[in-house]
């Protein structure tokens, strides 16, 4: 099979691999269909994680083509998403739907462990767990952000910890961030002001109900706020500066709920200051699993809108291209879809 790698800071190939076999009795092969490329891929392509070489992504959608004789839910040739984070599927958090927190730990696609979904074919441990039927009707790119980014940025909205009609801030507009802005209006925020270096991706969110803000943004938003700060930020980019302008933006007793991946080098958390503001800090990447009862019938009756997210398709041959494109950040290209 095909697969895609990345071998260094800036440098992507499609390699040949023998075709995965079986995880285990439990386990499944999904023939990928469609594929993409998330925020956190970056992070290998940049050189912030320097894990090389790694087979890279943890987004598809495709049938099954192969189970295990344990396998309940699904058969060959059913139309499946695949949790972005993977779980033992047998254990008290997984049952809540939370691999994140898997007492064997939660292992992501793509990042050493397991096999990459940036490939014609995945191997799929406790499938019954991992998968999700694809409703009937729903476009690949829906199905895509279900996997993670979506999955995230509601996980990053709940977390935020904000009552009915509060502002919220939204640091970072790729696609998690867009996807935190829909996801925060569904849980019913007032505004959301939405904060990005790139003023297309401002524009973008815009158009999902945010409300553009200049830098710097912590005066932009002490300003729209009266002063008071925002009662919760979401960071979906986790940088030291935008860590810095989540704390300085929300308000005494709010929350600042980061989803972004932060690099591998400390972060000088300012305490002191955020102890007797009773600032509270939370953190995630999305228990993906959990969310889909919530995501799934919102999706399907208009509540989230989906669309407007996946900007541009490529082939699973043109990665390298597809990864420069996303890697470069610009206002026109959010996210990718690649199909093997």
């Amino acid at each position: 099979m095909r697969t895609v790698v990345i071998e260094g800071p800036g440098s992507v190939t499609v390699e040949t691999r023998p075709d995965p076999t079986l995880p285990g009795p439990d386990g499944a092969i999904v023939q990928v269909e469609a594929t993409s490329i998330c925020g956190s891929d970056l992070h290998f392509y940049d050189g912030d994680l320097p894990l090389y070489p790694v087979a890279v992504g943890h987004e598809a959608v495709g049938r099954v083509v192969e189970v295990g004789p344990d396998v309940r839910r699904y058969a060959v040739g059913d139309r499946v998403l695949i949790s972005s984070v993977a779980g033992c599927g047998a254990c008290d958090r997984c049952a809540l739907g939370d691999p994140v927190t898997c007492v064997q730990g939660g292992k992501v696609f793509g990042a050493g462990e397991l096999g990459g979904a940036q490939s014609d074919l995945l191997a799929v441990p406790a499938a019954d767990f991992q998968l999700l039927a694809v409703p009937e009707g729903m476009s690949d790119e829906a199905a895509l952000l279900l996997t993670d980014n979506l999955a995230t940025g509601w996980a990053g909205a709940q977390r935020a910890d904000f009552a009915p009609g509060a502002t919220v801030v939204v640091i970072g507009l790729g696609a998690v961030g867009q996807c935190a802005v829909r996801a925060a209006y569904a849980l019913g925020a007032g505004q959301v002001l939405v904060a990005d270096p790139v003023a297309g991706r401002r524009d973008r969110a815009v158009a999902a109900g945010g409300i553009a803000i200049d830098s710097p943004t912590v005066e932009a938003v002490l300003e729209a706020t009266g002063g008071r700060g925002a009662e919760a930020v979401i960071d979906a980019v986790a940088l030291d500066a935008t860590l810095d302008d989540a704390f300085g933006a929300v308000r005494a007793g709010g929350t600042v709920s980061v989803i972004g991946v932060h690099d591998l080098a400390p972060y000088p958390l300012p305490i002191l200051g955020e102890l007797f503001r009773s600032v509270t800090l939370r953190m995630t990447t999305a228990p993906i699993q959990g969310t889909w009862p919530s995501l799934v019938p919102l999706i399907g009756n208009g509540r989230i809108d989906t669309t407007g997210i996946f900007t541009h398709e490529f082939a699973l041959t043109d990665a390298a291209a597809a990864y420069a494109a996303v890697a470069a950040r610009t206002a026109d290209c959010v996210k990718v879809l690649m199909r093997p």
